[in-house]
């Protein structure tokens, strides 16, 4: 809608109303938020990195107005993979003080064709959507559109029929998570029902989601930017994405997780840390990567994943989720009695043996919608309860789920 209408007032896409993002940048369409600083970005030229960063998972637009109706128009870029499945549109979620009220998706936009035996892709332009919310309530409220957590989005322009201010702060905690692309967002419903999103909103703390599909890498740049982010609360979720790329041996990656925390800790003394080992999954418990796209299964029409590792090559330091679950707690152990603020979650205790069984993951690595919520759930009612470390009063003990052997 033009913005000359009558009744509609056109408000500045500015930094001021958006939380979650650490970089913006000016395109020439409008507002692209970034998940990683420009200077980490030109570290790292991994295309994977690059387009999962640019994700706004978890970011948001947050304002205070009374309007009764919300137009935003976005570019989106879509991905789509030759030989795959379709990839539904990105869900963009709108919240009224905190409460579901309306989800939209965005038509058009440009598409990324990837083709997924030789990673070549191609890029399609498009024209900008445009979301539409009505039926607001008449007074006044904190509105938030979540954009989606796994669609590049460009913001072009916000209109609404009253006039929008930037939302207060409302004193809430700061809760700074990074991981792979489970943190990310991977198969939930919609950006607000990612498991972060979820424990966020049950915990009441405001989330910065640094959860990067492919690429939770134990990157130097990626520990700076957790550094030197403002936060109360912190957490890494660590593994998944070491075996499935293959990437260190066990040797590499002891001092590898020492020095991603030491520099977190350089930006956060004392600040409550949680490290959380990887979620239960049988693909990567015992066989080492890399991992792979089935082709056999991408024949048929079904996206999922095999393991290409031999076991036997576990003896030579290769890593398996079950490697890696048991030099964390070495790490977190060995770290303790100087850094009373740390603390292990062992990942099964948000989705284990039993889960899997009750709700597999439909392509061997992702939880579907309604795992994401049971994660998110099972994180804010352990971490945010009375004794866990993300507790108001701050980490108590070492015993229950965070102690370093615990499962």
């Amino acid at each position: 809608m033009p913005d000359t209408e009558p009744g509609w007032i056109s408000t500045p896409l500015t930094a001021d109303l958006l939380r979650g993002a650490l970089d913006l940048e000016r395109t020439a369409h409008g507002l692209l938020p970034h998940r990683l600083p420009a200077r980490a970005r030109a570290q790292c030229a991994d295309p994977q990195l690059a387009m999962a960063e640019a994700q706004p998972a978890g970011v948001r637009l947050a304002f205070r107005t009374r309007a009764t109706a919300v137009e935003l128009d976005t570019l989106p870029t879509k991905r789509a993979y030759l030989g795959a499945p379709p990839r539904p549109d990105g869900v963009y979620d709108l919240l009224v003080d905190g409460r579901p009220h309306g989800h939209a998706t965005a038509a058009g936009g440009n598409t990324l064709t990837v083709d997924l035996a030789t990673g070549a892709a191609q890029h399609h332009p498009g024209p900008p959507a445009t979301l539409r919310f009505t039926g607001l309530p008449d007074r006044e409220k904190d509105v938030e559109i979540w954009l989606p957590h796994n669609e590049t989005t460009e913001l072009v322009a916000l209109r609404t029929d009253a006039p929008v201010a930037p939302r207060p702060d409302r004193g809430r905690r700061v809760w700074l998570h990074h991981g792979s692309s489970i943190s990310h967002g991977s198969d939930a419903a919609s950006p607000s029902a990612t498991w972060p999103a979820r424990a966020a909103l049950l915990g009441g703390v405001e989330l910065v989601n640094l959860g990067l599909a492919g690429s939770a890498l134990l990157d130097p740049f990626t520990a700076r930017a957790l550094r030197d982010t403002p936060a109360d609360l912190i957490s890494v979720k660590i593994g998944i994405n070491l075996v499935n790329l293959d990437l260190m041996r066990l040797r590499a990656f002891g001092p590898a997780v020492h020095g991603f925390l030491d520099t977190i800790r350089e930006g956060h003394p004392t600040a409550p840390l949680l490290v959380v080992s990887p979620l239960y999954c049988p693909l990567h418990e015992d066989t080492p990567g890399p991992g792979a796209f089935d082709t056999d299964a991408l024949a048929s029409g079904r996206l999922r994943f095999r393991a290409l590792g031999d076991p036997a090559e576990v003896a030579a330091g290769k890593l398996t989720l079950t490697v890696i679950r048991e030099e964390l707690a070495r790490v977190v152990r060995a770290r303790a009695a100087e850094d009373p603020h740390l603390r292990l979650l062992d990942g099964r205790v948000l989705y284990g043996e039993a889960d899997h069984a009750e709700l597999p993951l439909p392509d061997g690595l992702h939880p579907d919608a309604a795992t994401h919520l049971r994660i998110g759930e099972r994180f804010a009612a352990t971490a945010f309860a009375p004794d866990g470390p993300f507790a108001p009063d701050g980490p108590l003990g070492t015993d229950g789920p965070f102690a370093p052997d615990a499962p």
